[in-house]
């Protein structure tokens, strides 16, 4: 890791950009916060290049302990992130589910975070996790190479639709397709739940088009930036120019993602990069930070208000 990580500069440009855009702080739904062992074995693969990786060098930039990467966030002004788990075999969900509860209470501006299988009991623990407070899931169909329109999962679907809990889905081919990533298998998941509250993590990558549209027809859908627009995926999978003003167009419900801490550059560089585009300080605090605060019904700022 790089010493400028080390020194204030880096908070200081994210506070910078803040200033600038009107921003009261950050509300990011893309981070990553797990079991260290299981955090760590996440970061080999990267460094092994697997398929995660699309076979590009992958350097992880911030790999802190859990406690300095909660304080790193704080400094950058992010006043609500999310702890994004994911099993990639049945029989992990739960545990990982257990493990998110002590997290978010020792981590209060965490978005509690749970996630879920196609397995049996599948139903039972996701209905566990609402009623311990979850706020937000994740479902990684890339990773769990599982169908989101699997029946087992349909109860599941429809509790988190009638609960109204965002779940943020990878499930764009981005940077390596699955069996089950793209449009296709979560449009047959919302053509039966029209209601629910889908975010598409990283704008769709790579069929970001495709994923627009899902939200230009439900009202519920939204996306995240993850990674969208940043100098490494722009090299992998651009975001076409001539879909830009459909992107501005849904500003209401683009929210800030950025994956930290599994990316191979600075924070900063995401924030920098949409403010690039040149949509304007409205569209960037309603991404940022007003889009995400007003879906979690977080208090005033400086406070994350507890679901009821």
């Amino acid at each position: 890791m790089s010493d400028h990580l080390h020194a204030p500069a880096e908070a200081a440009r994210v506070r910078e950009f803040q200033r600038r855009n009107g921003l009261p702080g950050l509300v990011d739904v893309h981070t990553h916060f797990m079991p260290e062992r299981v955090l760590r074995k996440v970061w080999a693969y990267f460094d092994a290049l697997g398929p995660l990786t699309g076979g590009v060098e992958w350097p992880i930039t911030y790999r802190q302990d859990e406690e300095e990467r909660a304080a790193l966030l704080r400094e950058f002004g992010v006043r609500a992130f999310t702890a994004m788990l994911y099993p990639h075999k049945p029989g992990m969900a739960q545990w990982l589910n257990e493990w998110a509860v002590g997290f978010a209470r020792r981590t209060p501006d965490c978005l509690h975070t749970s996630t879920f299988f196609p397995e049996d009991g599948v139903t039972r623990y996701v209905r566990e996790a609402v009623e311990a407070g979850t706020r937000v899931f994740k479902a990684h169909l890339q990773v769990g190479a599982y169908d989101p329109a699997d029946p087992e999962l349909d109860p599941v679907w429809g509790l988190l639709a009638e609960a109204g809990i965002p779940v943020v889905t990878h499930c764009g081919s981005g940077p390596a397709p699955g069996k089950h990533t793209g449009p296709g298998p979560v449009g047959q998941v919302l053509a039966r739940h029209p209601r629910l509250r889908l975010v598409v993590a990283h704008l769709g990558m790579h069929e970001y088009e495709d994923f627009l549209a899902l939200a230009e027809r439900y009202p519920e859908v939204r996306l995240d930036t993850t990674m969208a627009f940043t100098d490494f995926s722009e090299r992998m999978a651009p975001f076409p120019r001539r879909a830009l003003p459909r992107l501005a167009a849904l500003g209401d419900r683009v929210l800030l993602g950025t994956d930290f801490p599994n990316i191979p550059y600075p924070y900063v560089h995401q924030l920098e990069v949409l403010e690039r585009l040149g949509f304007g300080e409205e569209w960037l605090r309603a991404v940022c930070h007003d889009n995400g605060a007003r879906l979690f019904g977080l208090g005033p700022a400086g406070t994350v208000a507890r679901r009821p």
